[in-house]
């Protein structure tokens, strides 16, 4: 009896689905829960150079706060996308608002007042320099 179940057409019902589910056309829509901050980090003598992706974000959504070698970006997104017949019909309507934030530490404290941000093409750019170390002093015990 146990080897005629296997041959029941109800069990290829999942895999007959799974098939037609990956022939179907894939949706590449905007979600909240994909939405990260990819950053790259270089280190040069006298600076870092961080480079954080940040797509579909106007820049005045953008915020970069620094303390000390503390460095935190954060942003915020919304959208909203309308599908009309011609007739003016609205077929679907999609919202999304959200907020990001991405916070890592540097090797170095950063002068943040010489710290340059810019944003172009969905790329923020961060030129953000060393702050001077003070050299520690040996002093000779008498």
């Amino acid at each position: 009896m146990a080897s005629l179940r296997l041959f029941d057409p109800t069990l290829n019902d999942p895999i007959e689905t799974m098939f037609r589910r990956f022939a179907a056309p894939l949706r590449f829509e905007r979600n909240l829960e994909n939405l990260d901050i990819r950053i790259d980090v270089v280190e040069k003598d006298d600076l870092f150079k961080v480079r954080a992706d940040l797509p579909g974000v106007k820049k005045e959504d953008i915020n970069v706060r620094i303390d000390g070698n503390i460095v935190q970006i954060d942003a915020e997104t919304k959208g909203e996308k309308e599908f009309k017949e011609d007739g003016g019909k609205v077929l679907r309507s999609e919202r999304y608002y959200g907020s990001v934030s991405r916070t890592f530490t540097l090797t170095q404290d950063v002068d943040d007042a010489k710290a340059v941000a810019k944003y172009e093409n969905g790329v923020l750019t961060l030129e953000l320099p060393k702050k001077a170390t003070s050299v520690s002093k040996r002093l000779t015990v008498s």
